[in-house]
């Protein structure tokens, strides 16, 4: 297998692509080979600070140009980076003790009395800390082992501190490669990155854009739509939640747009119009994965001319399998990437093997939190309870968390029982609970407030007629605030943490039980 990696930090990329960053306050454009020559600088810069090999150099900040200058700089002198998402971790001493950080760049202040920490950098100084540094690299040539590693990544976990992984090489040169041969990115494309770079795929389409020479755009979630119909990209990657938010901001402005129009086949092409006008007319393919997608979204992006691909992976496996095109099989998360293996316990849930692990224990993890994910041989052991057809495909049926068991003993997989919630114009996020109860109740956000709960009775009365007796939905709790990163209520994937929504609604839940009674 082709190292991506010795290939990014070695080869000189084609001066005829570049690379985008967009902020609040304007955008950054430079070729790939500006990129490089800056990244070499950096490395320079990190060098003069008492980087070497086997250090670990710290990033709290939001997707800019500095994030990426300094991830590149990191791989070209062997030193470690670790992207600590912004937000979850706040710049201190105690951090860079804990995680034994040789320095720390960040874009927020430091902790209260850790300002004269030299070891914490203003990541807005670092451009103009770079002098008359040169941009041709200096020393021996870096090559990589397999089994080396580049970066420590945080698990996204629902409480507590987030446990870390130092990822191999051989795990994300057999990422990239395997998406490469599926998809084959070349000169033609732009890629649209705009989840958070402490999210190590993320930086995966860097690589690629300094590997396979295409055009690549960096920004984030507040910016992605606007950003979108100025950059016109060939590839989307995004969570389904944003595809969600898509899909409903477009259907919004078709319905304004075709006041009484009531052909099937008008409004369709009205939708058609509008997405492209949305993401831009250049797309080849969107991509979705991190958390359940729902098949009528899918199909409704299928419908607008924009081939929409699930997968499936997770920090502890990286990207396991993949929809593409040619192999595409509605519903399931695609089969597996060359290199990854799959197979099912005797519990039904998905077993992920290896050529190339990401690694094989957890760093800074409780006792007994690797044992319980990592099997013996290196396998995974994800949560995720799957069926693998006669042609290989993956389907996942939910999370062994998501099964709810309820007063009476009886297990309810609860993940379609969202799906279909969420198909309610008036929901916009849902989550289901009831563990020990005499029945299922919805914690559910809206963004029409108590004016929704007619339509959204009326949907769960729908759906309890055709519903099995421990599937129907009792009564339903409507959340003041959406769930999001910044309430601690999702995930950086976007994926709901349930115990601290349970937590937080635990008294409304309760209420809403007594009134059942």
């Amino acid at each position: 297998m082709e190292s991506v990696i010795n290939r990014v930090v070695s080869a000189r990329p084609s001066p005829h692509h570049s690379i985008v960053f967009y902020r609040a306050g304007g955008q950054c454009r430079l070729s790939l080979d500006e990129l490089s020559q800056l990244a070499w600088r950096v490395a320079a810069y990190l060098r003069r600070l008492g980087v070497g090999a086997g250090d670990r150099v710290g990033i709290i900040a939001k997707n800019r140009l500095e994030w990426v200058l300094l991830d590149l700089a990191a791989l070209r002198i062997k030193a470690v980076s670790a992207g600590l998402e912004a937000g979850k971790f706040a710049a201190s001493s105690e951090l860079i003790d804990r995680f034994g950080l040789r320095l720390l760049f960040t874009d927020a202040p430091p902790a209260h009395g850790d300002g004269n920490d030299d070891r914490i950098k203003d990541i807005d100084c670092l451009l103009a800390g770079l002098g008359d540094l040169p941009a041709d690299p200096d020393g021996a040539a870096v090559s990589y082992r397999p089994d080396e590693t580049t970066t420590i990544k945080f698990t996204s976990g629902s409480t507590g501190v987030p446990k870390a992984l130092a990822a191999t090489v051989g795990s994300i040169d057999l990422s990239i490669t395997g998406t490469q041969a599926l998809f084959a990115h070349g000169p033609l494309d732009k890629l649209f990155v705009f989840l958070p770079l402490s999210l190590l795929q993320q930086r995966y389409w860097i690589y690629s854009a300094l590997a396979f020479n295409h055009d690549v755009v960096v920004t984030n979630y507040e910016l992605a739509f606007w950003a979108l119909r100025r950059e016109q990209p060939t590839v989307v990657m995004g969570v389904p939640a944003f595809f969600e938010a898509l899909r409903k901001e477009i259907d919004a402005r078709v319905a304004r747009s075709c006041g009484n129009a009531s052909e099937a086949a008008a409004v369709a092409a009205m939708r058609r119009v509008a997405a492209f006008e949305a993401i831009g007319n250049r797309i080849r393919y969107l991509w979705t994965g991190s958390a359940p997608a729902n098949q009528d979204m899918l199909r409704w992006f299928n419908d607008c001319g924009m081939p929409i691909f699930e997968g499936y992976g997770m920090n502890e496996t990286c990207i396991v399998t993949k929809n593409a095109p040619g192999a595409n099989r509605p519903g399931s998360v695609g089969r597996p990437l060359s290199g990854r293996h799959i197979s099912l316990d005797a519990n039904g849930i998905v077993i992920v093997r290896s050529d190339y692990p990401v690694n094989t224990k957890y760093l800074y993890a409780a006792p007994g939190d690797s044992e319980r994910i990592f099997m013996p041989d290196g396998s995974v052991r994800t949560g995720d309870l799957g069926r693998i057809d006669e042609d290989g495909y993956l389907y996942i049926l939910g999370r062994a968390d998501d099964i709810v068991v309820l007063q009476n003993g009886h297990n309810v997989l609860v993940r379609p029982i969202e799906e279909r919630l969420a198909a309610c114009s008036s929901i916009e996020q849902c989550l289901v609970v009831g563990f020990g109860r005499p029945c299922l109740v919805a914690v559910l956000c809206t963004g029409h407030g108590e004016a929704a709960q007619p339509t959204i009775t009326e949907h769960i009365a729908a759906m309890n007629k055709t519903a099995g007796d421990d599937e129907r939905i009792g009564g339903f709790v409507l959340a003041p605030q959406p769930f999001s990163m910044e309430n601690g209520l999702l995930t950086s994937q976007y994926k709901p943490r349930r115990r601290a929504i349970e937590a937080l609604y635990g008294k409304e839940i309760s209420e809403t039980y007594e009134a059942m009674a």
